[in-house]
């Protein structure tokens, strides 16, 4: 288990700066706790990643950990807009990564994708430095390039390559479940001893379970609830089709929609909602604080993940499964590989990109009040005792171990 008590002293300083370009800390809650756990553990923890809402400081010190934080211009959207979100991401965490170099050290560079181009830094600093490097997969950038683009072109190719050299650059790779650790070794050439997996087991102290907010259902009996980024590969769209069906077709007028998360799809599924007349049955909170998450998710009846079934969203875990269940909440979602291994029967599985299927399994759930209760203790039970962050805390610390010669 992580130490809980005094840190662990090391008989050299073990300084770690991890690299992270799609969300700021310590919003990411997986690296968060990554971060955390580090310090906790012993480690000297910097971390380099952009601005967002709510964390706009270039930097802060929070909970001893080293904060040094970059301002992107846009939220990128077709493959011109990421090539140059990444350009400037790669020129900034460079320039920052030299800045903590001379402040603070590092020996570690734990870099966690995407893009797969930060092991361009983490090269260079393995190569003129003789520091370590290590690739947290969190994203298989192929799969999501073919998720947003449906295409396998050069791009696709080209991100293939960028995975393989990211794999070959580092020391340890870490996976969040077996499915990417598989493509670390099959697809990354890495050794399969290198290969960790850590999962990103939510903590209780942060998801509690608390007294539902009446209000929220704007008058409604039911609440179907939703947190996550409102993208392209996540089915919004999928969704509100659900929803309309539910409303218009089955004639439930019942049930309130409460989806939390922003992206760059979000003013897209606004006006969807519009267009299908669905838009007062549905509250789009934006991004919200964890206070606005937990009341929504804890007013809710069923909870949803509309992921649609790609390779991408079957090989990967959402962190929605893992909160959803730690608050006891029923699941609905589309059949995908992980999905599955997460939840197991603490959900049912629509047929794959079905709405009208998913719209059917929901009203299903909310007409069997004994049946949401066995499954939403099922899912909690699951987490408590064998996915919750500090029974994968313990393989993080394995890793570190490995990395500096340990095992």
């Amino acid at each position: 288990m992580a130490s809980a008590g005094k840190p662990v002293v090391f008989d050299k300083p073990r300084r770690v700066l991890i690299l992270v370009e799609n969300l700021p800390s310590p919003f990411d809650r997986r690296v968060w706790q990554e971060a955390t756990t580090l310090l906790a553990n012993g480690y000297q923890v910097s971390i380099i990643c952009p601005t967002g809402k709510g964390y706009e400081k270039r930097y802060e010190e929070i909970d001893g950990i080293h904060i040094y934080r970059y301002h992107l211009p846009l939220e990128a959207e077709g493959a011109k807009g990421y090539a140059i979100e990444y350009s400037l991401a790669l020129f900034h965490t460079f320039r920052l990564a030299w800045k903590v170099l001379f402040k603070h050290g590092f020996d570690v560079i734990h870099a966690c994708n995407p893009p797969d181009l930060l092991f361009l830094i983490g090269g260079f600093f393995k190569l003129f430095g003789g520091k370590k490097f290590v690739f947290d997969h969190h994203d298989i950038n192929p799969e999501l390039y073919e998720a947003k683009f449906n295409r396998r072109d050069f791009f696709y190719k080209l991100m293939i390559i960028f995975e393989r050299w990211s794999f070959k650059t580092a020391d340890v790779s870490i996976a969040t479940n077996e499915s990417y650790k598989k493509i670390a070794i099959e697809r990354g050439g890495m050794p399969a001893d290198k290969v960790y997996v850590v999962r990103s087991g939510p903590k209780l102290d942060r998801l509690r379970i608390l007294p539902p907010r009446p209000e929220l259902k704007r008058g409604k009996k039911y609440m179907v609830g939703y947190v996550g980024v409102m993208g392209a590969q996540e089915g919004i769209d999928l969704l509100l089709q659900s929803a309309r069906y539910l409303i218009k077709d089955m004639g439930r007028n019942d049930v309130h929609f409460g989806l939390v998360g922003g992206g760059t799809s979000l003013d897209a599924m606004k006006q969807m909602a519009q267009d299908m007349g669905i838009a007062d049955s549905v509250t789009f909170t934006g991004r919200a604080p964890d206070q606005e998450l937990l009341d929504m998710l804890n007013t809710s009846d069923v909870c949803v993940n509309p992921d649609v079934a790609n390779e991408m969203n079957d090989k990967s875990t959402m962190n929605k499964i893992m909160e959803y269940m730690a608050l006891g909440k029923p699941i609905v979602q589309f059949d995908l590989t992980e999905g599955k291994v997460s939840a197991q029967k603490a959900s049912l599985y629509a047929n794959k990109n079905d709405p009208i299927d998913m719209a059917k399994k929901i009203a299903e759930l909310l007409d069997d009040p004994e049946r949401r209760r066995e499954m939403g203790e099922f899912g909690r039970n699951r987490v408590v005792n064998e996915l919750e962050w500090e029974y994968e805390a313990p393989k993080l610390l394995a890793a570190y171990d490995r990395v500096f010669g340990k095992n």
